[in-house]
């Protein structure tokens, strides 16, 4: 908890010193370009720019920055006066050194006009060599506008994100915790991190996850009723009509069901690497083997489907997953023919020629659909 306050409070003051640095004046292509790399950096850090960037407009240009000066006066935009006592410091020849703030701050922030927080005593402070203020004073002056305002800075959860795939795309997304997620085609996920959970919904079709370690956090995927619980590790989700199947290539995942109508829950299943588990309102039924198999299973990543001794039907579907051109079975004796083998998911026709010349079947090729039939 106390590092991810601390890591919250880093965070809020690097946006403040790039908020302080933009609006000083001076403002360049390469300076908005440096500030675009930070913003796509994290999510965390697009949250805090903008909470800070509204506090800022919604403060008035924060009055609390010309303490000093007239009631109703505010100082301009890059334009912070100095109170009397701040002039008689600069008279005396006082020098403020570019502020730096965290790790993933700005190198160095500059204004044409130093600004003196005399006027800005919001806690005691002890007295520094080298001046370090301006940019901190701004980051506590933005927070505690932002407190007055009733905003949250220390929010317990990012704003959702969500990522998603088109039929026949695959996308790796980064995540902000330092997982990573990989979804297949025609897949979608929301993505819900907060301090005691990392939660995933799994809208549609399939993602491969690398869970960060994090015991403190669990890596939750949620989808049709069912969800898989790890700490890190590697397995995919995906979610099918009646539930969702889960497969373990690392680690070990937790499987757990919600509650059925009648407030019943079915058992929690562990499953170890090798595992491949299919849960729905019937039940979870586990399949155990060894960790290549299991990674056979999710050959899609790599551009294959890989089928053993499975029915035709259920392999035409899997290749309607990634293919906007279909496979229709016209005649239900020809869906009922065990094939195997690996076949490219991305050249259907290529996998129906080879059906025709070792199988009792007929294609029938169409624009939008290839049919099937008994020969």
């Amino acid at each position: 908890m106390e590092k991810d306050i601390a890591n919250s409070i880093r965070i809020e003051r690097a946006a403040a010193a790039w908020l302080a640095r933009r609006d000083a004046g001076g403002w360049a292509g390469h300076d908005q370009a440096e500030l675009d790399r930070w913003l796509a950096a994290s999510t965390a850090h697009r949250v805090a720019w903008l909470r800070l960037q509204a506090a800022w407009r919604e403060s008035g240009r924060l009055k609390a920055l010309g303490a000093g000066l007239p009631a109703g006066q505010v100082p301009a935009t890059g334009r912070w006066a100095a109170s009397p006592q701040s002039g008689q410091a600069a008279g005396a020849g006082a020098r403020q050194s570019p502020a730096r703030s965290a790790d993933d701050a700005p190198a160095s922030v500059r204004h044409p006009r130093a600004l003196d927080v005399g006027a800005l005593v919001f806690a005691p402070r002890r007295r520094e060599t080298k001046s370090k203020l301006p940019a901190l004073a701004a980051a506590v002056a933005i927070v505690a506008v932002s407190l007055a305002l009733g905003w949250r800075i220390h929010s317990p959860t990012v704003q959702p994100v969500a990522y998603g795939t088109a039929v026949g795309a695959l996308e790796t997304a980064p995540l902000a915790d330092g997982s990573e997620a990989i979804l297949s085609s025609d897949s979608r996920i929301v993505v819900a991190l907060s301090r005691r959970e990392r939660r995933i919904e799994l809208q549609r079709g399939e993602a491969f996850f690398h869970a960060a370690k994090d015991p403190k956090r669990p890596f939750v995927v949620a989808a049709g009723g069912h969800q898989a619980v790890a700490v890190g590790t590697r397995f995919a989700v995906r979610r099918d009509a009646d539930g969702m199947r889960v497969v373990v290539t690392e680690g070990l995942v937790r499987l757990e069901s919600a509650p059925g109508a009648d407030g019943s829950r079915q058992p929690t299943t562990l499953l170890p690497a090798g595992s491949v588990a299919v849960a729905s309102a019937h039940g979870v039924m586990v399949q155990s083997g060894t960790v290549e198999q299991a990674r056979q299973a999710l050959s899609w990543r790599d551009g294959f489907l890989a089928f053993h001794d499975t029915s035709l039907a259920a392999a035409a579907a899997e290749f309607n997953r990634y293919n906007t051109r279909k496979i229709v079975i016209a005649d239900p004796s020809v869906g009922a023919l065990r094939i195997g083998g690996s076949f490219r998911w991305s050249n259907a026709e290529a996998f129906v020629r080879l059906l025709e010349q070792g199988f009792p079947v007929r294609a029938e090729y169409g624009d939008a659909a290839i049919v099937l039939h008994d020969r």
